[in-house]
């Protein structure tokens, strides 16, 4: 009775004074750390503001709320011994209760020990906790906590009605927490640069920085000063958008919007064609003849320039396949913090930038190499067809951002099996430009050559009569836009294997899909594309809704419904347990005024379907990386931990169970 007067009066002075101001002192970590064999450690670790304490997970009876955890019971992984504390608690007078208290000042730390059955899952619970200072004390609080534990070592923290700050990943032998340093969030952006160079949309941007900087000054010297500014510049830039956003509140739907309005794509289409027929020999780009006239130092300084501006165009081209990485960078910039998304934006620039840097350096070497027999040329003119063939992506964005409809899927792959085709007959020799020397006899290498770029084209034909062509899956535009569309039955030679077959499903809808004349659902499945429709359907029907933030412009997400959502037992669990949603976020359709909403993160007004979705994602998940998958209730509330790009097949079906699982038991 003692104890809960005690209570009562000083949750009394607290609410005194949370009326002037919130006390909430004490931020939670969550990770883990592997042990040996299969044996984890569940890390949880309280952060406290100088001046606060915590209690211990043991106080004297009529004493203050204790520390205490608990954790949600699964099949896949069971728990050894109770939760234990990591650093001892300090026992003081508490002039409050009037007796000597075990509390934890600055830091606290508990585990707890767990055996894995599954390899693949996620720790869920809360932690009940109570701070106090010489003068206030919070009201008992939940914390809720999930920590993802999987082969590939992810980490994840929920925050459920507490302040978390961070999670962390940590494997092998008593790994120290990291925190949410700078130094690791400077490193994982290293990481997250070097993937954004091994994008589809990327990568083919190497071939047109050597011939750039094949065309410039023979001075070694120079050559070596424009590529190394080559590389600052795209370092600056992202270093400087970062700050941009954060400063100009832009949002992290900047990248986006750069990335798939239809203005930058058409001039970066034209760019490539000019790049293209330049390289086929119809003309050469060189500066202006008034630049030509001027002294050595005003051409020296053109150079730099031009070297500065190819920068700008790698990064801004860049941004179709790089935006969902550096979203989270993004997001973070446009709450304010300038600090963490600059250094992120930092280390991802120099990772992005260190690739294309180095063979930059390359045409100082092949300026001094022999001309003689026009191999120099042939490069040339192979880098055209190549830019030829990958301009197409650009329009492919503005026809499916904009749903135009005008490049189908089979126009698309019959334009590049006749670029490849020609590109195939040219290093033939059967076909000559202008600057060509003659070609008596083909070599090794080129005979090599020759037979890649036809096998590539005979792969590419079957995509006419609807071929997945999972292997470029993101270059291409969507299956559904494919005039032809013959059915594609997949089946194996056993009897007892399953037949897949990409017609049409028998529709299993509450009611016509919303948006239902704009979008259409990947390898016949069907969904919605309207979060509250989905979510009346999916109560009707007592099912989880499977939540899918895609883009139209979004490589990834495409290599997800090839590669993963085209796997027999993935998309049978697809069809069976959920109720989709396709939530497109790069969709500029305008919707009627009434449906129009002010964003709650930005203050904006978001018209279109597209700019809606986006905030939808970016406010509750609090990114804007596509794709993300969201299992939800009936209410959109989240179940089990979204999964972003994950193309292991199991891995995806084990988190679709689990998502159900959990669902059922709610």
């Amino acid at each position: 009775m003692l104890r809960k007067l005690t209570f009562i009066t000083l949750f009394i002075i607290t609410a005194h004074t949370a009326s002037s101001q919130i006390y909430d002192p004490v931020t939670w970590e969550f990770g883990y750390e592997k042990k040996e064999g299969n044996q984890y450690e569940i890390r949880l670790t309280a952060l406290i503001e100088d001046g606060s304490h915590i209690y211990a997970m043991s106080v004297p009876d009529g004493g203050p709320i204790p520390t205490s955890f608990s954790f949600d019971t699964l099949d896949a992984y069971k728990l050894e011994g109770d939760t234990y504390e990591v650093l001892p608690p300090v026992e003081k007078m508490d002039e409050a209760f009037g007796f000597k208290i075990k509390t934890f000042s600055n830091k606290a730390e508990f585990r707890q020990k767990i055996t894995v059955i599954d390899p693949s899952f996620t720790v869920t619970g809360a932690v009940n906790f109570m701070a106090c200072n010489n003068q206030t004390c919070s009201p008992p609080k939940d914390v809720e906590f999930s920590v993802t534990i999987s082969t590939g070592d992810t980490k994840v923290a929920a925050d459920e009605g507490g302040k978390i700050k961070s999670s962390e990943t940590t494997t092998g032998e008593n790994v120290p927490a990291a925190g949410s340093g700078l130094v690791k969030f400077f490193l994982i952006s290293l990481l997250a640069g070097f993937a954004g160079v091994l994008t589809p949309c990327v990568f083919p941007m190497i071939p047109m920085t050597v011939a750039f900087f094949s065309q410039g000054s023979e001075n070694k010297g120079k050559s070596v000063a424009k590529a190394l500014i080559f590389g600052i510049s795209i370092v600056l830039i992202y270093s400087s958008l970062g700050i941009i956003v954060s400063l100009t509140s832009a949002g992290a739907g900047f990248a986006s919007a750069l990335s798939t309005h239809w203005i930058p794509n058409i001039i970066f289409f034209a760019l490539f064609v000019v790049f293209a027929t330049s390289f086929f020999g119809a003309f050469e780009i060189i500066l202006p003849n008034k630049w030509a006239s001027t002294a050595d130092s005003k051409v020296d300084q053109g150079g730099m320039v031009a070297a500065f501006f190819l920068g700008l165009t790698t990064v801004i081209v860049s941004f179709s396949c790089t935006g969902p990485i550096v979203g989270a960078l993004l997001v973070e910039a446009a709450s304010g913090d300038v600090l963490r998304p600059t250094i992120g934006m930092v280390g991802f620039g120099f990772a992005f930038a260190l690739p294309f840097t180095i063979f930059a350096l390359f045409p100082s070497v092949m300026s001094k190499m022999p001309k003689s027999g026009g191999w120099l040329n042939s490069i040339k003119v192979v880098l055209g067809f190549i830019m030829l063939a990958f301009s197409m992506k650009f329009l492919m964005t503005v026809d499916s951002v904009y749903n135009l409809n005008f490049l189908s899927r089979d126009l698309f792959l019959a334009i590049w099996i006749v670029i490849f085709s020609m590109m195939g007959f040219y290093l033939l020799g059967k076909i000559k430009f202008s600057h060509d020397s003659d070609l008596p006899y083909i070599g090794t290498f080129r005979l090599f050559l020759v037979i890649a770029v036809f096998s590539f084209v005979v792969y590419l034909v079957p995509g006419l009569f609807g071929a997945p062509l999972n292997a470029l899956s993101s270059f291409l535009p969507s299956q559904s836009k494919s005039q032809f569309n013959l059915p594609l039955i997949i089946s194996q030679n056993r009897g007892d294997a399953p037949t897949l077959s990409y017609q049409p499903s028998v529709s299993s809808l509450c009611s016509e899909p919303k948006h239902g004349d704009i979008f259409e659902m990947p390898l016949g499945l069907t969904g919605y594309f309207d979060l509250q429709q989905g979510l009346a359907c999916a109560k009707e029907q007592g099912k989880p809704v499977l939540i899918d933030f895609k883009g139209h412009a979004c490589a990834n997400c495409k290599l997800m419904e090839a590669r993963v959502w085209s796997d027999p037992d993935v998309l049978r669990r697809l069809r069976d347990n959920f109720v989709i949603i396709a939530l497109y976020v790069d969709d500029r359709t305008q919707l009627p005024e009434n449906e129009w909403i002010t964003s709650e993160t930005d203050g904006k007004v978001k018209k279109t379907i597209g700019k809606i979705n986006e905030d939808l994602e970016i406010s509750r998940f609090k990114t804007n990386a596509l794709p993300l998958y969201v299992i939800a209730d009936n209410e959109g509330n989240p179940v089990i931990t979204p999964m972003p790009t994950n193309l292991n097949v199991d891995e995806y079906k084990k988190w679709l169970d689990e998502g159900v699982s959990k669902y059922e038991k709610k």
